[in-house]
């Protein structure tokens, strides 16, 4: 008698090739380039933040003296790794995630973080251009420090994708959460120390940064590219 081989799989057995099969397709599904995260003109930061200090005012004299002391005060390796963490790079993080976190062998997360901060710059610049502050060096040229900067100084761009580079990155490498948080929050600090940024311009981007965060989370695309790079981080972490 010809014998029919049957194979059964329990729930616990689906559920794990399922599982497997997702894992699979996300590591293959490529992310879209040019990808829209935000709805337009989201976050509002121009709603969102309070205006800076008044030019003139005893609030704008405190903010200058305080950029003019961490300026004054910066050391030479203080004012090396602010320069080097201006360029922006997600690599910046790597003391916190690991040594292991190299350019190259995490593309759907450089994708992932390329199009965070192509979203991000539409909110940044509006909040700029709406109150057009100058920056510290240019009330006092005692503080310029490198090129000058295209732009105004509020709030601090390098402030907010800071801070969205550090939450997007915490989600990938929820363990290293604190370093990373640190890390996002220093890029920010940095803007001070080189003469670029008042701290106040720092404060109001790290307050857009965790805005432009949290609008991220209610894109579909954002979380299908997430999952994405999640799965490409953990299937490094099981090599």
């Amino acid at each position: 008698m010809k014998q029919v081989l049957r194979i059964s799989f329990g729930p616990g057995r689906l559920r794990a090739l399922f599982a497997s099969w997702l894992l699979v397709w996300l590591l293959a599904a490529p992310l879209l380039a040019g990808e829209n995260y935000l709805a337009p003109h989201q976050p509002d930061g121009i709603a969102l933040l309070a205006a800076p200090p008044l030019p003139d005012s005893a609030e704008q004299a405190a903010d200058l003296a305080s950029v003019r002391a961490v300026f004054q005060a910066r050391a030479p390796e203080e004012l090396k790794q602010a320069e080097k963490r201006a360029d922006l790079s997600i690599y910046n993080f790597t003391p916190a995630i690991g040594d292991f976190f190299q350019p190259g062998k995490f593309p759907k997360t450089d994708r992932l973080l390329e199009g965070v901060n192509t979203n991000s710059t539409g909110a940044i610049n509006a909040a700029k251009e709406h109150w057009h502050r100058p920056r510290p060096y240019e009330v006092d040229p005692a503080l310029m420090s490198g090129k000058a900067e295209k732009n105004a100084s509020y709030p601090s761009g390098h402030s907010a994708r800071g801070t969205v580079q550090a939450l997007v990155l915490a989600e990938l490498f929820p363990e290293k959460r604190e370093g990373i948080l640190q890390i996002g929050r220093d890029i920010g600090w940095d803007r001070v120390l080189l003469g670029k940024h008042f701290p106040t311009d720092v404060y109001a981007g790290r307050v857009l940064g965790q805005a432009i965060a949290r609008e991220l989370t209610k894109s579909a695309a954002f979380q299908r590219d997430l999952a994405a790079a999640k799965a490409e981080v953990q299937a490094d972490e099981r090599k």
